[in-house]
């Protein structure tokens, strides 16, 4: 039988609940009361047939709480007048809610309300789209409202999270909640005080104006004659491995000549010295820190990547900020000379990366078409050193 039982009745309640309607309907009038739920019934058949399981499930029904069932009169043949329900009915939102068992967490969503009502008003249509996730933040809302409430006081701050001064937070809080505090701060700031350039939580500092933790850029002058840091004498056995900030590096005024980009760590510290030249130490697809850099446009610029399809890929980008980079020992020569060294690529790609030279495309194309082997890889690190210093002759 698919008669409905009171869990039933229970069940559509508490849908409305998860959906966030019966919340939504303790601050705003959104729902009409008495709240009629679905009600299936016993056929003219089953009630003729099945006499005792329904006046069973009948019995089952009049018993449930909560619920008000409107009936009707059916004759039976031996025992004569009956009644049947026709309708359920819950009356009043108080007793929707009470029936799931959610009352003090609907007091919870109207304290939350009222509070926000009085200190954030344009934060009432987030808590209308979101009254469960409200719920999850309760223990949090103050100090919520208190980010909030700093922000507006001092718009596109120039500061560290760390030196918000807000009561009970701390720059994990904020890192913690900025998926919820993105959505609350575009509703109480003014557009000014946003850039909306800036998306995602791995932008929010950018987007409201903090300071970000500076982009670092790690790189080794190959030239010991080169001139640097003071005091730090430096040879060809013992170049630096120096650390700058993108803007200092940025103000870099050096008789540089050729820059060099590495991905692995080891090549770049084994890098060997070149005159004029410094290397780089990659970030794979993040280019950032060297956007600012405007005299890298002037030098000779070579990236050296592994020879898979995401190398090729970061090459690509890295050609938007600067269209005049080479490749190094990203090769077919290179690929074929080192078939013993070949390895798997994990997750490679396919599309079209149109800022390869024909070279590079022709080699690209053999490995997302798996012309060679599949899923082919070649690990920069895994390229002979002689071969690595014979290519790099040009350079002296």
């Amino acid at each position: 039988m698919n008669w409905t039982t009171p869990a039933d009745l229970r069940a559509q309640v508490q849908r409305l609940w998860d959906r966030g309607e019966l919340l939504r309907a303790t601050v705003t009038e959104t729902m009409a009361w008495p709240l009629r739920l679905t009600l299936k019934t016993p056929t003219a058949a089953e009630l003729t047939e099945r006499f005792e399981a329904v006046r069973a499930w009948v019995q089952t029904l009049a018993a449930t709480p909560q619920v008000r069932l409107e009936w009707r009169a059916w004759h039976h043949r031996v025992l004569g007048a009956q009644r049947l329900p026709v309708s359920a009915w819950v009356d009043t939102r108080e007793a929707a809610i009470a029936w799931i068992g959610k009352t003090r967490a609907a007091q919870c969503f109207q304290v939350l309300w009222q509070q926000t009502a009085v200190v954030q008003p344009a934060l009432l249509p987030w808590l209308l789209r979101r009254p469960l996730q409200a719920l999850e933040l309760a223990d949090r809302w103050e100090r919520l409202l208190a980010v909030v409430a700093w922000l507006q006081a001092h718009p596109r701050p120039g500061v560290y999270l760390r030196q918000v001064d807000a009561p009970g937070v701390d720059s994990k809080f904020i890192e913690a909640h900025r998926g919820v505090l993105t959505e609350w701060l575009d509703l109480a700031l003014p557009p000014a005080a946003i850039d909306t350039s800036a998306t995602g939580v791995a932008q929010f500092t950018r987007r409201y104006g903090f300071r970000d933790k500076p982009l670092r850029i790690r790189f080794r002058l190959l030239d010991p004659a080169l001139p640097f840091l003071p005091g730090c004498p430096a040879s060809a056995d013992a170049l630096p491995d120096i650390t700058l900030d993108a803007t200092h590096f940025a103000a870099l005024r050096l008789p540089v000549q050729q820059v060099f980009i590495t991905e692995n760590e080891t090549n770049f510290l084994a890098f060997p010295a070149l005159p004029c030249a410094m290397v780089l130490f990659g970030a794979g697809y993040g280019w950032e820190a060297l956007a600012q850099a405007d005299w890298l446009h002037g030098v000779a610029l070579v990236y050296w990547g592994d020879i898979d399809t995401h190398g090729f890929a970061i090459l690509d980008q890295l050609r938007t900020l600067f269209p005049h980079v080479t490749s190094l020992l990203m090769d077919r020569e290179t690929l074929l000379a080192h078939r013993q060294h070949w390895g798997e690529e994990s997750d490679p790609i396919a599309r079209d990366l149109p800022r390869l030279t024909p070279e590079e495309a022709a080699v690209y194309d053999d490995l997302r078409f798996h012309r060679l082997q599949p899923r082919l890889r070649l690990e920069q690190e895994r390229i002979g050193y002689a071969w690595v210093e014979r290519h790099l002759h040009r350079w002296r």
